[in-house]
């Protein structure tokens, strides 16, 4: 996604580009088709909510200044309540139509192994978790480090119609969003706390995926936890988590609480598959079919992809990277994307989008600034360029507590529901008056 998006700033601003991708001549452990931005994991870009939300002022940002994959998702949302879910596969062929139609991108697929030198011209890595065994060699090489890493997991998909809807029924949350469709964008599956205890001792049995040699230290993203590792670290640590049972009411039994809660979100714009929420796993194929199997609803339940996990590749930027997102010991390189150290979908395109305008902005022979920390883009840019530590850094998802603090007019900390809008609208005022400073189109 990263490098789309990159691309797609870049053309914008009237600059030819080489998008290099290596699938599907070459593939991933992951990846399903040669397709660009292809959605590996959840098929969500998280919460649209601009006015409160960390993740959709992000999304505010990107739309202001004309980003391709969220005008793609936007094409291709599915209901999800507050959250913006997409039809992956529309989303992926939406994405890569708009860049091979475009006269100033040039395709080339093949694996790219090596780094290019400076006088080949300006280069942005944004090569994902999923970084090439050869090419993460050569980014060894040139930074001077082993390359960090942290294990990622995928949830499965089930199809829509062997889930046992007198069981399961369709709502969202708290019944969020404003349409009918919004509001019961999720299916749910009830537990009892017998069902929960017997779910439980399941999972904590189950065949897992063993590590290969050099991957037994690698950390898991604690966004991104497989739900047997959750399950270890305590047998309530899922009721808390993925599987809490509040803000839903069991349509077949009103009267009766559930104990826990499966939630199963559209995964297509035909409704005919549906991601278990929050289930990303580690276990053996085989296991994950006897295992999700006991959620109520799902006895019968028919698979389109099982779960899987899979080492993800970053850098350590806080100590490579400048400000502009570009390698200290080789400005000519810049990076964007996952392998930066950010986490997620949308915070992995928007490291795109900067690196694309940076980088075009500095071809045209202006100088453009990181955007202000007030913003969202700026505070994760800030971050993984300076603002962590670079001894202990780690991918981080934006959150506001990367922000500036904002206070009242008498030096205090305003409540939670009006700090989170001052966040929003202080950011979006910045946003705008760097956009329109940049001298790039929008």
């Amino acid at each position: 996604m990263a490098g789309s998006e990159a691309a797609w700033q870049v053309v914008n601003a009237g600059l030819p580009v080489i998008l290099h991708e290596m699938r599907p001549r070459v593939e991933t452990f992951a990846h399903k088709t040669g397709g660009l931005a292809e959605m590996v994991c959840s098929n969500s870009f998280r919460s649209d909510d601009h006015t409160a939300n960390a993740v959709g002022l992000l999304h505010w940002e990107m739309r202001a200044a004309n980003s391709l994959i969220m005008e793609m998702a936007d094409a291709n949302a599915l209901p999800a309540g507050g959250a913006l879910a997409v039809d992956r596969d529309a989303f992926s062929e939406g994405v890569s139509a708009r860049l091979r139609a475009h006269p100033l991108v040039t395709i080339a697929e093949g694996e790219i192994t090596a780094l290019p030198s400076a006088d080949q011209g300006r280069c942005i890595i944004a090569t994902g978790p999923l970084t090439s065994p050869a090419l993460a060699q050569a980014i060894r090489a040139a930074t001077g480090e082993t390359a960090l890493a942290f294990f990622d997991a995928i949830a499965p998909i089930v199809y829509a119609e062997s889930i046992d809807m007198t069981r399961a029924w369709a709502q969202s949350r708290y019944d969020k969003g404003v349409t009918e469709a919004e509001q019961k964008a999720y299916l749910n599956c009830p537990m009892t706390r017998d069902d929960y205890e017997a779910f439980i001792d399941a999972l904590l049995a189950a065949d897992k995926t063993e590590f290969r040699d050099g991957e037994t230290d690698t950390p898991y993203f604690d966004g991104c936890l497989p739900i047997e590792v959750m399950a270890e670290r305590g047998r309530e640590t899922l009721r808390f988590g993925p599987m809490k049972p509040v803000g839903l009411t069991n349509a077949h039994c009103p009267a009766q609480k559930p104990y826990a809660v499966v939630q199963l979100r559209r995964d297509n714009a035909l409704g005919t598959l549906y991601n278990i929420v929050g289930f990303q796993t580690k276990m053996k194929y085989g296991a994950q079919v006897d295992v999700f199997r006991r959620i109520p609803g799902l006895e019968n339940a028919e698979f389109a992809r099982l779960g899987g996990i899979h080492r993800n590749t970053f850098i350590n930027s806080p100590r490579l990277l400048d400000g502009g997102l570009r390698l200290k010991s080789a400005p000519h390189l810049r990076f964007a994307g996952q392998i930066t150290g950010v986490e997620g979908y949308v915070e992995s395109a928007a490291m795109g989008l900067l690196a694309g305008r940076m980088a075009a902005a500095e071809a045209l022979g202006q100088d453009l600034p990181p955007p202000p920390q007030e913003t969202a883009m700026g505070a994760l840019v800030h971050h993984i360029t300076g603002g962590a530590e670079a001894k202990s850094f780690q991918p981080m998802n934006v959150n506001f507590g990367l922000f500036p603090p904002v206070t009242d007019t008498k030096g205090g900390r305003k409540n939670r529901k009006t700090r989170y809008a001052a966040y929003t609208d202080r950011a979006k005022a910045a946003w705008r008056g760097w956009l329109d400073g940049s001298g790039l189109s929008t």
